[in-house]
């Protein structure tokens, strides 16, 4: 009698754990959409980054582009993440589709999975408090809430940490940054918002003197760096070549004789970042990024 009585028990432990995997995940993706997803086992990602969070939360990928490594489930490649082959999409049969709400290609991508009527979802994050959002969300949705608690053990309680070391090494006095993206063909002035590297030395305490109504933002040349004299110079390269990124820095400032004059130079606090930590979404590897910087804070 007490053999059956426990068998009935875990018979029913288990259909409520199955009951409960299989409840769909209901939520509003980055352009406003209510979503609700339920136990999606086809899952394809258009955008790298984002499969990458989707595979640390537990997931796997049918398919995938070519901004991701290769994982271990077999994911299909599809091509670019503006031009994902979308006949080899269909052919895989996917349940749910990871879109980029700032790729503009993904909003024609998505009138082509909703005639064929494709669960999707836009996504979009530039620090690791929206990362952070994203691993929670997929691991609901797989059922992996210990993946999300990990994360906040490897990612967000250091880099709270961090951030209060870096106000302690600051002392109430916040060094100005002048951040800068080296292109093949030209450098920019990036401010605080909308990129990775200017959200984390945001957070670090610079001051970014791009932000507001700063004449870099608008017109960048070695005349504005000089007036605008910063504490540290930081630049993040973007394109499939660094060098040719940094030949651009070079020829338009760094070999200027003027450059050398500036603060920031004269007290070696010129420095390049690194693209996969600083420009791409570093994922699991966003503490790692606020550690480079607050390594350089520590040497001052």
């Amino acid at each position: 009698m007490k053999r059956k009585l426990l068998c009935s028990l875990c018979l029913c432990l288990t259909a409520l754990l199955l009951g409960s995997a299989a409840l769909a995940v209901e939520f509003t993706d980055a352009n406003g959409r209510a979503v609700s997803i339920e136990n999606p086992q086809r899952v394809v990602a258009l955008y790298g980054s984002y499969g990458e969070v989707w595979r640390i939360a537990g997931g796997t990928l049918a398919g995938t582009t070519s901004d991701i490594p290769a994982g271990d489930d077999g994911a299909a490649e599809l091509g670019s993440h503006t031009e994902p082959n979308m006949e080899l999409l269909f052919s895989l049969d996917p349940d749910f589709v990871i879109l980029s709400a700032d790729t503009s290609e993904h909003a024609e991508i998505a009138k082509v999975l909703d005639s064929a009527k494709v669960p999707y979802a836009f996504f979009s994050h530039q620090d690791y408090r929206g990362y952070m959002e994203m691993v929670k969300l997929f691991a609901e949705i797989t059922g992996r809430e210990d993946l999300y608690q990990a994360q906040v053990e490897k990612v967000e309680k250091p880099i709270l940490s961090m951030i209060d070391e870096a106000a302690e090494l600051e002392g109430g006095n916040p060094p100005t940054a002048l951040l800068l993206r080296a292109y093949s063909t030209g450098v920019r002035c990036k401010g605080s918002e909308g990129t990775v590297a200017g959200c984390i030395l945001k957070d670090m305490g610079f001051v970014n003197l791009a932000d507001g109504d700063s004449p870099l933002a608008e017109n960048l040349s070695m005349e504005t760096i000089l007036m605008a004299d910063p504490d540290y110079i930081f630049v993040t390269t973007m394109g499939a070549s660094t060098d040719a990124a940094l030949t651009s820095m070079a020829s338009l400032f760094t070999d200027n004789p003027a450059w050398a004059g500036l603060s920031a130079v004269q007290a070696n606090r010129y420095f390049v970042l690194d693209k996969e930590l600083f420009h791409q979404h570093p994922n699991a590897r966003w503490a790692e990024a606020y550690g480079q910087i607050l390594n350089i804070l520590r040497e001052g």
